[in-house]
């Protein structure tokens, strides 16, 4: 565990110290293009994010294979190496798409050859465990179709949820962290070396995106872009794909006692079936309602539209962050649910717990305009939006705060790239500027 641990802090700070100078460069490269109808942000935010994440996850593996324990992983087994070449490929098509707009076709083209090229190199699906048949085991064609597919289908469903400031990261990092749990508790519990790569794919994805976060958190300063939704996505398949189809069920020795023993013991087995599909549930559902939403409006199912998930609360009257925070919830709930229920699914408290914890949600939903306050000890702990308010000001002062908030909404207008917004950079605006954010107007 220490290992792990230690892999994924080097994969986060490597990020995290890569982000900076990788938003200047976006900033100089020009890979920071004009607003969209579809974006929801207001001022021409740098990309090519995804940089730093592939470097931090080049710092995690070479890490990890120098350590005592983790080297193991890299000479028993292949798989690292196979998803070095497949995150190589997909992240250089994702800063090309970042800078260039590559269409959206060859992209899917490109999806699809760094899924083969991880298949070619022994990262792939070998047998299936099916309930009520056992363990299937494919054929090369049949696992290299069912990879390639798992790959395609994560890689555009965490493209789809990268909306708002900090959401892809922040999910993703909620579901790797469940999948490490899972992953870890095969390897460690059950002593199956096979599930060792799972595990370490999913510390570094952690690792990448803790480390991302900071940077991309509302308002945020830098944007991951295709180059690094298409590589976290990549990466999330391959854990996906690994404890799936390279762990033998028959290994874990479950098939003792009465049936109802071995129905129970056989959970962890088939959870691999479902842990992927919890993994990316919400944004699989977004990707598929997206898809029908935009084949029904006679567009391609390519077209970009503001009919997603996140848009739909922020047009019932959820803020920026409190919609970030409630898909993270909702992540959180399905993703350590399953879990849950893979260490224990005979007990009922687990199938109450996630009841609850969705009405709970449900509720959240239906309360947009809600703003709870924070005690009075606690105002200087809490963002300001969260404090009670004060007396209300003399007329006079009145006036000055309206015109001072009708200035502030001035300076909010989104400013198309080309604009100069004063000393600095050319054609770069207060928000993508190399130093700090300022709200106050020039004199």
């Amino acid at each position: 565990m220490r290992e792990y641990l230690l892999t994924l802090c080097v994969t986060a700070a490597v990020t995290y110290l890569l982000t900076g100078p990788v938003r200047k460069f976006a900033i100089v490269a020009g890979a920071m293009p004009e607003i969209r109808a579809r974006d929801v942000h207001r001022e021409p935010t740098p990309r090519l994010g995804g940089i730093a994440m592939f470097f931090g996850l080049c710092a995690g593996l070479l890490v990890a294979d120098h350590l005592a324990n983790l080297n193991q992983v890299f000479e028993k087994s292949n798989e690292p190496r196979a998803l070095l070449s497949g995150a190589a490929l997909i992240w250089l098509i994702g800063v090309l798409d970042d800078k260039f707009e590559i269409d959206a076709l060859i992209k899917l083209g490109a999806q699809m050859i760094a899924a083969g090229v991880m298949v070619m190199q022994g990262l792939t699906i070998l047998w299936l465990p099916i309930p009520g048949v056992g363990t299937v085991a494919l054929t090369q064609w049949q696992g290299t179709l069912l990879t390639v597919a798992l790959v395609v289908i994560t890689i555009n469903a965490v493209n789809f949820v990268d909306g708002l400031d900090g959401l892809a990261a922040g999910m993703v990092c909620i579901a790797s962290a469940a999948f490490f749990m899972y992953a870890y508790r095969i390897w460690y519990s059950y002593g199956i070396e096979a599930a060792a790569p799972a595990t370490l794919f999913a510390a570094v994805l952690m690792g990448m995106c803790v480390g991302f976060l900071p940077h991309n958190m509302h308002p945020a300063r830098i944007f991951m872009g295709d180059s690094g939704s298409m590589l976290i996505g990549l990466v999330l398949a391959a854990g996906a794909i690994s404890v799936t189809g390279q762990v033998d069920p028959d290994v874990m020795k479950l098939f003792s006692g009465s049936e109802r023993n071995a129905v129970h013991q056989m959970v962890p087995v088939y959870i691999p079936l479902l842990m992927p599909l919890t993994i990316i549930a919400i944004p699989a559902a977004d990707l598929i309602l997206a898809i029908v939403r935009r084949t029904w409006r006679g567009q391609s199912p390519f077209a970009a539209d503001r009919g997603h998930l996140h848009h739909r609360l922020l047009e019932i009257g959820h803020s920026h962050s409190r919609a970030v925070l409630i898909m993270y919830f909702w992540s959180a709930l399905i993703a350590f649910g399953a879990l849950a229920y893979s260490v224990n699914s005979a007990s009922m408290w687990i199938v109450l717990g996630v009841v609850g914890l969705s009405a709970v949600g449900l509720v959240l939903l239906l309360l947009p305009r809600f703003t709870p306050r924070a005690p009075r000890w606690a105002e200087a702990f809490v963002p300001p939006r969260y404090r009670r308010r004060r007396a209300a000001p003399a007329p006079g002062a009145a006036e000055g705060a309206g015109s001072a908030e009708a200035a502030d909404d001035e300076l909010r207008a989104p400013v198309p790239v080309g604009v100069s917004g004063g000393p600095g950079v050319p054609g770069v605006n207060g928000a993508t500027a190399l130093g700090a954010r300022s709200r106050v107007p020039r004199g």
